[in-house]
């Protein structure tokens, strides 16, 4: 595929070759190869900004063209239900702590303490019974029991430690669980302060407050304040041909008849296969004194040059790459670069050749 435009640029002999009906002669003078891209400025780091969550925008912290650093707000979304939820859960927290759970840990402690003095009390009175059991006092019956009711106090007070021991397990989780659901929801609410990501411009607020949004609403664009780039959409058929460090030079519609030089900096290895184009980047080496995002442009990717070339109109090439001379003899020519008006002709003819279309 060839340029669809060609861009003249102010080095002497660059210019378009003019096809006439009638004869011609070939001329000398510089002949570009190129590749046509169509294309956008961006600003360098340029991205929308969106929401993550529902709701209505209830603040707007910047306006239209104003400078932001990273982290910045840019505005910011309320959802009722959301806030509702974050205070519940608030609550639940408050309530799941260990501090408010203090009466009944300290209720288990007093029933382990209880169950103690039991303990000391059934031993105490299984030694006196076991005693007088060794004098031959008592009934063997009397012993029994009173180590039924050791061994009942020994279960009722390991029984008070393993439930004071769960009980606080217990309060601990749940505790940890609530301050980590509480993390979440002001994670969630932090998630309704839409922020910038770099350090740069507002562009262009896309909604006003009061409006409802959603992860699908663009809210804004935001990018670099002073640094611009060229984005470049380069045919299937082309991208081979071209590497970065190629010159570029570019016309916008701002600045008819300026041209405008850039660099190839970045090719995209996806092809978007709707367009069957690939994207690629270009720094500028010239810019144009103002530019803003998503202006349009035209551009020629230089692959190569050939200075003081014998050169025709391409409509004068006839196929089989042969010309027609004014005796109407067709003769061999052998065929160079070519732009979209001309072609570079490398042996076959000279200057004072005289042709016919």
């Amino acid at each position: 595929m060839y340029p669809k435009i060609m861009i003249y640029v102010s080095m002497a002999g660059l210019m378009a070759c003019q096809a006439k009906k009638g004869s011609i002669y070939p001329q000398q003078q510089n002949i570009t190869e190129a590749v046509y891209a169509s294309g956008i400025v961006k600003a360098d780091r340029q991205y929308q900004a969106f929401a993550t969550v529902t709701g209505l925008i209830d603040t707007i912290y910047v306006t239209e063209g104003q400078l932001v650093k990273k982290g910045q707000p840019i505005l910011h979304i309320v959802n009722t239900a959301t806030r509702l939820n974050t205070e519940n859960v608030a609550l639940s927290a408050a309530n799941a702590s260990v501090a408010a759970n203090a009466a009944r840990l300290n209720e288990a402690k007093i029933n382990i303490a209880t169950t103690k003095a039991q303990l000391d009390n059934a031993a105490t009175l299984l030694q006196r019974q076991r005693n007088l059991w060794a004098q031959q006092i008592g009934t063997r019956n009397d012993l029994d029991q009173r180590e039924l009711a050791y061994t009942n106090a020994l279960h009722a007070w390991q029984a008070a430690q393993l439930q004071y021991d769960d009980l606080k397990k217990q309060i601990d989780f749940s505790a940890q669980q609530a301050q980590k659901n509480l993390a979440i929801a002001g994670t969630a609410t932090n998630d309704y302060t839409v922020k910038s990501d770099v350090d740069g411009m507002v562009f262009q607020l896309n909604k006003k407050k009061g409006e409802l949004v959603n992860p699908q609403s663009a809210l804004a664009l935001v990018g670099a304040a002073n640094h611009f780039l060229l984005e470049l959409q380069v045919d299937e058929h082309d991208i081979a041909r071209i590497q970065n460090g190629m010159q570029v030079l570019y016309t916008m519609d701002s600045y008819k008849d300026k041209v405008f030089e850039a660099k190839l900096i970045k090719i995209y290895p996806a092809m978007d296969e709707h367009t069957r184009t690939f994207k690629v980047d270009a720094a500028l080496v010239q810019s144009p004194p103002v530019l803003y995002p998503n202006l349009t442009l035209e551009a020629n990717i230089v692959i190569r040059q050939h200075a003081n070339a014998i050169t025709i109109p391409a409509n004068y090439l006839q196929p089989g790459d042969s010309v027609v001379l004014a005796n109407g003899k067709k003769q061999k020519v052998m065929v160079g670069i070519r732009d979209y008006q001309k072609v570079e002709i490398i042996s076959g003819i000279t200057v004072k050749d005289e042709l016919m279309e």
